[in-house]
């Protein structure tokens, strides 16, 4: 599949755009997985803890593999009381609690494998180096990683994490414009698995949120964009996330969500759409990516962004009579499709 090319190559420095890339799958538990990535990338395999590992040095950097899953991992908290405690006996204690923690940890992560995903967590590529990232996804086709389709316990998922062009607040507003324009398209071409439609991962951005952003007459700054974002969408689970952009792009931000352990600052839309199509042999980054651009395409074109954001507003006033069978004629078309 040929790689599309994004309207905006490089950020605003002149480099080339990044994109980082996640992906959830069964069928392989992450010690096998780490070591298939080290096979295919190199680099050098380090064991975090039984149930998380890292492949670190590879010509992009370190890739995280886990079962995605709390419990799974030993707290952070409990192995670094230890530097609170004065006396030899307290320590000692300490240290039986967290060999104790440990093995309780990973035996419910050999409990839970299987039933909760494995999660790779690549570094960012240049957008031009995704087919070299695809030959990962072939690899896990063929060593057995199941993807969202293999049941319907499974709502796996890919994210894309593509590299903000800029941190203007106009391109952030087209961005947002075009997304949510284009989201009924994306998740046509996707065929959203049901499993991932009732899980609250990837919900869509509410009618009035899209209603107002849309609307000609909204101009914000950067800091009435943010606001307004998290007044209609105080969430994680948005089909496109913006939290992890608005925290790096305004650090002093009040908002909690902002400054939440989940929420890691970065340059980056947090795209959360996707299956994890594993089943389908040409399927993989790349696939995702070309849908993407088609996002940017649509927010780089002002002309043809206006009127479909006007288009859309128009047909949002008009009775819900008139509205429904229209809807309910198209969505019959595509089944019989």
């Amino acid at each position: 599949m040929a790689l599309k090319t994004p309207p905006a190559k490089a950020n605003t420095d002149g480099r080339i755009r990044r994109v980082g890339v996640e992906i959830e799958f069964a069928g392989l538990p992450p010690r096998d997985t780490a070591q298939l990535v080290n096979d295919v990338f190199g680099g050098e395999l380090n064991v975090v803890s039984p149930h998380r590992l890292q492949v670190n040095n590879t010509r992009w950097g370190d890739f995280s593999i886990e079962l995605d899953t709390q419990f799974a991992h030993p707290d952070s908290k409990i192995l670094e009381e230890s530097a609170h405690l004065d006396t030899e006996w307290a320590r000692q204690q300490h240290q039986m609690r967290v060999e104790f923690h440990q093995k309780t940890r990973e035996l419910i992560g050999d409990m839970v494998t299987g039933l909760v995903p494995t999660e790779i967590v690549c570094p960012p590529v240049a957008w031009e180096q995704l087919p070299e990232l695809d030959q990962l996804f072939d690899a896990l086709r063929e060593h057995g990683a199941k993807g969202t389709d293999a049941s319907l316990l499974y709502g796996f998922g890919l994210h894309l994490n593509p590299e903000a062009a800029t941190l203007d607040v106009n391109y952030l507003l087209s961005m947002l414009r075009a997304y949510v324009l284009l989201a009924p398209w994306l998740r046509e071409q996707i065929n959203v698995d049901i499993t991932r439609e009732v899980l609250p991962h990837a919900n869509p951005f509410p009618k009035e949120y899209a209603l107002k952003i849309l609307d000609a007459a909204y101009q914000p700054d950067l800091k009435t964009l943010i606001d307004d974002y998290l007044d209609h969408n105080p969430t994680r689970n948005r089909e496109l996330d913006m939290l992890p952009l608005f925290a790096h792009a305004c650090p002093d931000h009040p908002h909690k969500l902002l400054h939440s352990k989940l929420t890691k600052p970065r340059p980056t839309f947090h795209y959360r759409l996707p299956n994890a199509q594993l089943s389908e042999p040409q399927w993989g980054s790349v696939t995702e990516w070309n849908r993407w651009v088609e996002v940017e395409n649509l927010a780089a074109d002002h002309q043809e962004l206006a009127r479909r954001c006007a288009a859309y507003i128009t047909e949002q006033k008009r009775p819900f009579y008139i509205r429904w069978p229209k809807r309910i004629r198209r969505w019959w078309q595509r089944q019989r499709h």
